[in-house]
Parts: structure tokens; C-alpha cells; sequence
């Protein structure tokens, strides 16, 4: 005797060995040897045999109209047997039955089981979306297919070029789209931003990473909409002395500026004085929210996006030339130790007579020319005086203002296509920490130091970049509750220095021009405002800073390509930590293959074997060591960040 039988969750046949009320030993064809439980045995047959039995049965399924068999099925729970009599004009025995079962048991959208033997059919309704779903899977699976073959052969189909943006930074991978890409990136084996390069849909790598970064941080594009004009700031006192600022060649959002002055007491009077767009508007004005979007001013080799409007930048820069507001810390120091003996800030206007550069002063202004009064520039004598009591507000803090191995990276380049990312490129290198460095970085820190002690004791909210620890507690992070930052040695320490690029900066300068003015200040300790400005601040500037080290690098890949030093003679490089270097003369940190265990610092010599633009790698070789012993002492910490941005 034979049995057919279901078992996890489909149907077998077996020869029965043996038998007893609650199972069965059975034998299949292929000769293995099951027990099973009687309960599961749904028929018994003598004939045909079992390899027969079943391919019957199987063929007999295949060949019932499911449609048909639903419609003649009653509403109510049937069984196998009451179904076939109504199908097949009988009662089903044999290998009709089990063919009406296996027919019954495949069709889930049309039959609910509901126990041995036992089905329901499925509601109207309940089938026909089961059946638009199944047609529906397979129309986009046919659709998926059609796609994936036009992307493999590098055609993007219309219905998604307007999608390719959203397909590459921000898919929704149940999607048709996506899952096409997908495959077609599994047939060429391209990355999808490679694949859709040779598509025509990016012009190349450079695009990639900028559309990537516009995608996540300007949805709408990095231009500014329709907006209002800044206000005019009213009527203002103007500065005694006309002031001049030092910036970088490329620097258009001229922040602050410098004068030195003598009293009739002799002492001198040094004043700060930084461009006031708090004037011109608002929080929650129109231009406010323009800033507030952006957070920052993004800086990329080549070109930048400004936090604030080109009319609104050009109405507060401290360019040359013009007369412009400002607020202003003024210092009193003694001519014998530039010991500040009174502080005092102001709103004012203010005359500005230059805009020096750091390419034109930086080897004339040395320390050896400043010592012996050597050297022609600009503004000599009050350089001078800047010089030296930046060197006492050094001692003052007990920590150096510039770190002299600290180097800048300054990038020119000269466009063919800003699409493509395409041009000649120019890398110059600038070692912090030259009397310029100091004079800057020391007046920026005494006037974030000053200013955010008098919010703090005026009782006015502020942003303020503390560090409280040492080691891994010792991070620096922005708040609103006054803190010191013992990695500057300041009591307090708030950003108030670049309000025409950083919006903590504009917030910070909001207060205080509130706080000078008499006025209340526009946001309170706990103002949702203030503290969401926070948050947003961190991970914008965190994502610009990766945007501009993601362009830089790029543009030192291309400038090895440039310059012909792919597969050519070693470059040096210096050791920052087991196995990776910074190739000298350029911002590049790179693995290198078989680089022996040396200190940081030490010198050693690497071939650049190739490079890969979209993924921003470089295959690199040990060549030799150079100097074993470090050269020179590596800046790490947060602190450099800080002085740096001090610097600007």
C-alpha cells in the first residue's frame, strides 16, 4: 500500500513499511525511510506506482482552471472531496484527488487552508487584489528588467533621469529604479556614480562629490533666492583711527580689522573691530533665515558658498576704502609690559584704510625683521605694537597662539570647466605661527575671551566653545552655559569674531550689540532658538569641514597628475602614525604599503603608484627612509582647530 502525504508544508508519497494508529513507516521512491504521522495522511493507493503517482498527480494540477474551480467553490469552509464532486462531475479518487489538492494547496490567493484537507475560498475583493498585485510584481519586474538592460549598456531611461540624484544619495531601495541600477552595477561591476558617469549623468568624479554634498545640505541649490536689502544701521559714532585688516589673498568676508593709537597718557590704545551684520537685521528676519539655513560659509579649493548674500556680505565687509559699522573692543595697555589696563567696547563706524595680505607681508614681517626694525610695509609701527602685545597675551594665556609646525594649504585654481572639476591647479604651502599668525590669532581670542565674559556677567545667553577635561573627556564642544577652555587658557571663550561667515558668530554678535546698546537681548538661556542653533551649527560645520577635505583631496590627486608624479620618482613624505604619511608639500595623508615602524614625524621617501579619483585613493610604496628621527612635531588636538580658526 501507498500514501500520499503532506509534510512541511508540501505534498510526498511513500510505500508503507508499516503501520500503527498514530504513524507510518514509508519508504520513498528513491529509497529513504521516513516515519510520518498518520494524521498527515491524506490518501492511500495500490496503483500506479509512486515516481508515476505524482508526475499524474502534478500534471492533473496543472491542467484544473483555477478560476474556474474558485468560482464553483461555496463561500462557506469546504472540503477537498465536497469541491472535486462539484469540479469533476464525481467524487475525486485516486490521483484526482490529490491533483485537486495539489491544485487547492498552490493557490493561497485563491484558497485559505484551513485544515487537513480543509479550504476556504478567498472573498472577491481579497482576490482581486491579490491578483493586481501579482500582476502588478510582475509588470515592474519586467519594467526592473528593461531599465537594468538599458543602464548596463550606459543609457539612462527617461522616466529616470530626473531621478538620478535621488538614486545615487538618497534611494529608496524597495524601488523599481534602484533595484535596476543595482543591477546593472552587479552586470558591469561599476559603482553606480561610476555607471551613471559613463552614462552621460555626471561629467565625472568632481560632480559626484559636489551634487553629493548640494544633495544632503542644498536641496534647493547653493543660490540665494529673492531677499530683501540689509537695514542701515542708523546713525553711529565714528572711530577715531582708520583701522586695517590682514586676510588671505583669496578672503572676501573681511571680518576684522586693527588700530593702534597713542594716548596722551602714554599708553596705547589697541582697538578690534569686526563687521557688524547684526546690525542690518534681525533674528528671524528674512536674511536671518537665508543665514540660518546655511550656518557657515563653505570653503572648497577654487571657490566657496558664502553663508550670506553677496549684497549683504559687500553692505558689513571691512573692505578698504570704505566706512563701514563695526563693533569694537578697545584695550588700554602700559607701553613698558602691554599690561591691559582698561577694556571697552563699543558700536561705531569705522574708516578702513587697508586690506594687507598675508602673501605680501608674511617675508617681510618676521621676527628677525620686527627685532632690528628692518623691512618696508604697511602700517610698520602699528604692526610693531600688535606684535608685541600679542606676545604678552600669550604669556598671559601660558599657551603658544600659533603652532609653528602647523601648516596651511592654499589652493588656486585655474578653472577650465567647474562642472567637470577640470583645470590647472596651483598648491602652495604656509607654515603657521609667523608674527602675522600671532597678531591675529592672539587679538581673536582676547576678543572672543572678552566679549563672552561680558555676556556672562551681563547675564545675556551666548554660544560659547568650551573644553572643562584633559584626554578623552576633554573635548571641545559649543554650549550655552559659560565655560573655560583650558586648552586656550581662557575663562571663557566665544565665537564673536566672523559673524559675515559663521552664524554662531552672528548669534554671539546679536547679544552683544543688544547688551551695548541697552537693549534686551534677542535670545534668552533656554531660547529653542539658540540651543537648535547649536545642533545645527555642529553638523553643518562638521559636513562643510568633510566637503572641503573631500575637494582637497581631489585636487591633490589631480595635481599628482598634473604634475606627472604617478609612477615616477619617490616623493617625500613625513610619518603621522604606523603605516601612513602625509607626502610633503601637499594636505595628502596616504597609506603606504610596507612602511616600516618609525616615529611620527620622521622623513622617509614613497612612490605613488596610481590613483583612483572616485574613490579618492592612492597606492602608494615605501621607497626608503629619509630621517629616522622626527624632523618636526606634529600638531594633534582640538586646540589647532581652534587656533587656526583664531588665524583666519
Amino acid at each position: 500500500m501507498n500514501v500520499f502525504y503532506e509534510e512541511d508544508g508540501g505534498f510526498k508519497v511513500g510505500a508503507v513499511l508499516s503501520e500503527n494508529d498514530a504513524s507510518y513507516q514509508v519508504e520513498a521512491a528513491h529509497g529513504k525511510r521516513s516515519k510520518i504521522k498518520a494524521a498527515n495522511v491524506l490518501l492511500k493507493f495500490e496503483t500506479p506506482g509512486l515516481a508515476a503517482f505524482m508526475s499524474g498527480a502534478e500534471a492533473g494540477a496543472a491542467e484544473i482552471d483555477l478560476d474556474f474551480l474558485w468560482e464553483v467553490a461555496p463561500s462557506e469552509e469546504f472540503g477537498y472531496a465536497e469541491l472535486g464532486a462539484e469540479y469533476f462531475g464525481h467524487a475525486p479518487a485516486g490521483m484526482e484527488a490529490a491533483s485537486l489538492l495539489m491544485r487547492l494547496h498552490g493557490a493561497p490567493m485563491y484558497f485559505y487552508k484551513k485544515g487537513k484537507g480543509k479550504y476556504k475560498a478567498a472573498p472577491e475583493e481579497s482576490l482581486k487584489a491579490a491578483l493586481a498585485s501579482i500582476e502588478r510584481k510582475k509588470r515592474e519586474a519586467e519594467l526592473q528588467a528593461q531599465y537594468a538592460e538599458s543602464l548596463a549598456r550606459f543609457e539612462v531611461p527617461e522616466e529616470l533621469q530626473a531621478h538620478v540624484l535621488q538614486l545615487l544619495y538618497k534611494p529608496d531601495k524597495q524601488t523599481v529604479a534602484y533595484k535596476a541600477l543595482e543591477a546593472a552595477c552587479a552586470a558591469t561591476g561599476l559603482t553606480a556614480a561610476m555607471l551613471l558617469h559613463r552614462a552621460g549623468a555626471l561629467s565625472g568624479p568632481y560632480e559626484h562629490f559636489f551634487k553629493r554634498f548640494e544633495f544632503e545640505f542644498f536641496p534647493k541649490g547653493t543660490g540665494f533666492p529673492a531677499h530683501p536689502a540689509p537695514g542701515a544701521p542708523g546713525e553711529l559714532p565714528l572711530a577715531a583711527m582708520a583701522a586695517f585688516s590682514i586676510d588671505d589673498i583669496s578672503t572676501t568676508e573681511i571680518d576684522d580689522a586693527f588700530t593702534v593709537e597713542k594716548l596722551i597718557n602714554g599708553r596705547l590704545r589697541i582697538g578690534i573691530h569686526i563687521a557688524a551684520p547684526s546690525l542690518g537685521f534681525a533674528p528671524e528676519d528674512a536674511l536671518d533665515a537665508l543665514a540660518r539655513n546655511r550656518m557657515s560659509t563653505v570653503y572648497m579649493p577654487g571657490d566657496k558658498i558664502t553663508m550670506l548674500p553677496d549684497d549683504v556680505v559687500d553692505a558689513f565687509t571691512l573692505a578698504e576704502g570704505r566706512t563701514v559699522p563695526c563693533v569694537s573692543l578697545y584695550v588700554d595697555v602700559e607701553t613698558a609690559d602691554f599690561a591691559i589696563a582698561h577694556e571697552e567696547s563699543k558700536i561705531e563706524r569705522i574708516r578702513i584704510a587697508a586690506n594687507l595680505r598675508h602673501n605680501l607681508l608674511d617675508d617681510t614681517v618676521t621676527e628677525e625683521n620686527l627685532a632690528a626694525n628692518a623691512g618696508d610695509y604697511p602700517f610698520k609701527e602699528e604692526i610693531a605694537v600688535l606684535w608685541k602685545f600679542a606676545g604678552a597675551l600669550e604669556v598671559g594665556r601660558g599657551r603658544p597662539s600659533a603652532n609653528a609646525n602647523f601648516h596651511d594649504f592654499n589652493f588656486h585654481v585655474d578653472w577650465e570647466d567647474r562642472k567637470a572639476g577640470t583645470g590647472k591647479v596651483a598648491i602652495s604651502e604656509r607654515k603657521r605661527g609667523s608674527p602675522v599668525d600671532k597678531i591675529v590669532s592672539e587679538l581673536m581670542i582676547l576678543a572672543n575671551r572678552t566679549w563672552g565674559k561680558l555676556l556672562a556677567d551681563k547675564g545675556a545667553a551666548g554660544i560659547y566653545r568650551v573644553k572643562t577635561g584633559v584626554g578623552p573627556q576633554g573635548k571641545v564642544r559649543m554650549t550655552s552655559i559659560p565655560a573655560p577652555h583650558i586648552g586656550l587658557g581662557v575663562s571663557h571663550y566665544a565665537w564673536s569674531s566672523s559673524p559675515l561667515r559663521r552664524y554662531v558668530d552672528l548669534v554671539n554678535q546679536w547679544q552683544l550689540s543688544a547688551v551695548l546698546s541697552g537693549a534686551k537681548p534677542p535670545f534668552g538661556a533656554k531660547s529653542e532658538m539658540l540651543l537648535a542653533s547649536i545642533a545645527a551649527f555642529d553638523a553643518a560645520y562638521t559636513g562643510y569641514a568633510d566637503f572641503q577635505e573631500t575637494l582637497e583631496r581631489y585636487w591633490c590627486l589631480k595635481w599628482l597628475e598634473q604634475e606627472g608624479r604617478i609612477g615616477a620618482a619617490p616623493m617625500s613624505a613625513t610619518v603621522l602614525r604606523d603605516g601612513i604619511v602625509r607626502l610633503d608639500g601637499l594636505p595628502l595623508v596616504v597609506n603606504v604599503a610596507a612602511l616600516p615602524v618609525l616615529p611620527r614625524g620622521a622623513k622617509v621617501s614613497v612612490q605613488v603608484r596610481a590613483i583612483d579619483l572616485w574613490q579618492l585613493s592612492v597606492d602608494a610604496g615605501f621607497a626608503g627612509v629619509i630621517e629616522e628621527a622626527p624632523v618636526e612635531t606634529l600638531p594633534e588636538g582640538e586646540e589647532a582647530a581652534d587656533l587656526a580658526e583664531n588665524s583666519d
